[in-house]
């Protein structure tokens, strides 16, 4: 990539990530946090259980991901198109111009193309994440005695590797049925996500929804380390300012 298109094609798709970081990491985290207290007064200020804390992971990932589609689906094919031939290439210049064209060309609803595996991918990972986080965090403090920066640190970890490993093959599912393209008879090698999801599974076995599974890994634990360390500093100053 380097050699060939220059420094710029590893942050190709650029203005598009962060638009979906605004709307889809904003949305979650804050249904997250709605639904952990509203919770956690149904409860009568009792620690939650893993399997309500995972349910109100669900909840805020399917609320993020409806909210985050498009900008998800036009980081999807910014950056694929340079994998595509020359004529199939569809050449956004940004995000918005990616929104634009979507709209313009497919209609409104096809910026949601694809939310079925974006929702179900974005369930299992904060399952994993968010469950695993206060999970661990509370391990971390209450049974092994560990400081505040040593348990948001552990817990980060666990939370990336968790959401990494739950978010994979829905992930590799969803960017398969993003990317496709018809034919020259004009038809699309998957009629939705289940069929994507059987004919990979007959094909290459469940390891195959694995397939990339380090450089996932690597993508997904350190945003996620870095989300909560970051969010734990503003909760902090919210604090320190009596917000």
């Amino acid at each position: 990539m380097l050699k060939n298109d220059g420094i710029g094609a590893f942050y190709k798709g650029l203005s598009a990530g962060l638009l979906r970081q605004a709307t889809y990491t904003t949305a979650r985290l804050g249904s997250f946090k709605m639904l952990t207290a509203k919770a956690i007064e149904a409860n009568d200020g009792k620690p939650l259980p893993l399997y309500q804390k995972a349910l109100c992971g669900l909840t805020a990932g399917a609320i993020g991901a409806c909210v985050g589609s498009p900008a998800d689906l036009a980081l999807i094919r910014m950056q694929a198109d340079n994998t595509l031939p020359l004529a199939q290439r569809r050449n956004y210049t940004n995000a918005f111009h990616a929104l634009y064209r979507i709209s313009a060309d497919e209609g409104v609803l096809a910026l949601w193309k694809g939310c079925g595996p974006t929702v179900v991918r974005a369930m299992a990972l904060n399952m994993g994440m968010l469950a695993s986080y206060d999970q661990s965090a509370e391990y971390m403090r209450d049974n092994l005695g560990l400081g505040e920066t040593s348990t948001v640190v552990g817990a980060s970890a666990v939370s990336g590797l968790c959401a990494a490993a739950c978010s994979l093959p829905f992930d590799f599912v969803k960017t398969q049925i993003q990317k496709m393209q018809p034919d020259a008879q004009g038809k699309f090698p998957y009629t939705g996500s289940l069929d994507c999801a059987m004919q990979t599974l007959k094909s290459g076995g469940p390891l195959k929804f694995y397939t990339g599974f380090p450089v996932y890994c690597v993508r997904i634990a350190p945003h996620v380390m870095m989300t909560w360390i970051f969010l734990n500093q503003i909760t902090k100053f919210q604090k320190t300012i009596g917000l």
